[in-house]
């Protein structure tokens, strides 16, 4: 039996996406919000039977109904459910998933998600039940300016570059090659992100499409989308 078809939509995860930090946002953001918005919508126009959010910060436990987290660390004092309500001894969603869940929310999912960390993604996709969206969640290298969080790095544009490359390409092994270390030495948040996606479906081929590629406040931010060939 063939495995059910996937569609994956890679977005970033800056808590600047959402008008509650962002204020009234600039072009550079105006632009990021809408091709994330827009990413998402191919995401569900292929009707998955569940949309697996996947973002670091979850270790061996998966966020659904009920589970909820808040910005509070960012200066904003606003709790955003994953799925639904938030209940009494919900689990704490990091913020990879949240933005995701708010991007979801954005473009008028009320379908089913589950959120999951790197290292289930696989088991995540051989468990669903039919078509199934993924939703990546992660920052390309915050050394890409003088201006950005980390020291600015002359490799960093290179690298980021090479994710667009694979992300374009829609190439499962390239994204799974993604150098771990180099990630972490360019502050890359999304690398264990991106090689867990490309690593749980390779033998997919797809059609890749770029939707942005900038470093407008000196972090990378990728969005695009794989659909099915």
């Amino acid at each position: 039996m063939s495995p059910p078809p996937v569609t994956v939509a890679f977005c970033p995860q800056p808590p600047l996406l959402l008008p509650a930090v962002s204020g009234v946002p600039g072009a550079a953001l105006t632009g990021l919000r809408a091709a994330a918005c827009a990413a998402v919508t191919t995401l569900l126009a292929a009707s998955p039977a569940v949309v697996l959010v996947v973002g670091d910060g979850l270790d061996g436990v998966r966020c659904g109904p009920g589970d909820s987290g808040d910005l509070r660390g960012h200066g904003v004092d606003l709790d955003l459910p994953f799925a639904g309500p938030a209940a009494p001894g919900g689990l704490r969603v990091p913020l990879p998933h949240l933005i995701g869940a708010w991007l979801l929310d954005e473009v008028g999912h009320t379908g089913a998600r589950l959120g999951v960390g790197p290292g289930d993604l696989a088991a995540a996709l051989a468990g669903a039940p039919g078509p199934v969206g993924v939703l990546a969640m992660g920052d390309g290298s915050a050394r890409r300016t003088e201006k950005a969080p980390g020291a600015l790095d002359p490799d960093a544009g290179p690298f980021d570059g090479g994710v667009a490359a694979a992300l374009a390409a829609g190439d499962p092994v390239a994204l799974a090659g993604l150098d771990p270390a180099a990630g972490e030495r360019l502050l890359a948040a999304g690398v264990p992100v991106w090689r867990s996606v490309g690593a749980a479906l390779a033998g997919h081929a797809f059609r890749g499409g770029v939707g942005y590629d900038d470093a407008p406040f000196g972090v990378g931010y990728l969005v695009a989308t794989w659909t099915p060939r």
